[in-house]
């Protein structure tokens, strides 16, 4: 038997990849945002006595006193309305009338227990028609689909 030499298949020889120097990388820095805060004088500051101010004038609005939080928020109470004061403080507000407060509660006694009411029937009838529902889907489902029957040849 002679041997036989195997077939030269053709081949691509590639060059040796180049030699890249490592890259230096620097450490990443960030601008960190900054801001000037506004200070915002109130409108009551004057100047201390002795000083003078740019401007001199005292203005009309600043000779008057500052309104306290009574003074400032005049309310009308309505007629049927009952003041109640809250003790050890010097607020006092008003409070509805016996006949609007018992309307308030009523409403909402039986807003709260009619819905209450109708979420526990609907529960219970889903769970009595959930059957009947299944029963009737598969049977329609049933009549849908139709039957194989065998072939005759």
């Amino acid at each position: 038997m002679e041997w036989v030499e195997p077939p030269k298949l053709p081949s691509l020889f590639l060059p040796n990849a180049p030699n890249l120097p490592i890259p230096i990388l620097e450490v990443p820095t960030a601008d960190v945002p900054s801001y000037r805060p506004l200070v915002v004088p109130p409108n009551t500051l004057r100047p201390p006595p002795g000083i003078e101010g740019i401007n001199s004038d005292p203005s009309p609005e600043a000779d008057e006193e500052t309104p306290t939080a009574q003074q400032a928020t005049p309310s009308v109470t309505p007629p049927e309305a009952q003041i109640v004061e809250i003790p050890f403080t010097e607020i006092e507000f008003p409070m509805p009338s016996t006949t609007i407060m018992t309307t308030a509660a009523t409403t909402a006694f039986i807003s709260v227990g009619a819905t209450l009411a109708a979420t526990s029937l609907f529960k219970y009838l889903v769970m009595l028609m959930k059957p009947i529902f299944k029963q009737a889907w598969n049977k329609l489902q049933k009549k849908k689909t139709p039957t194989k029957r065998p072939k005759t040849s």
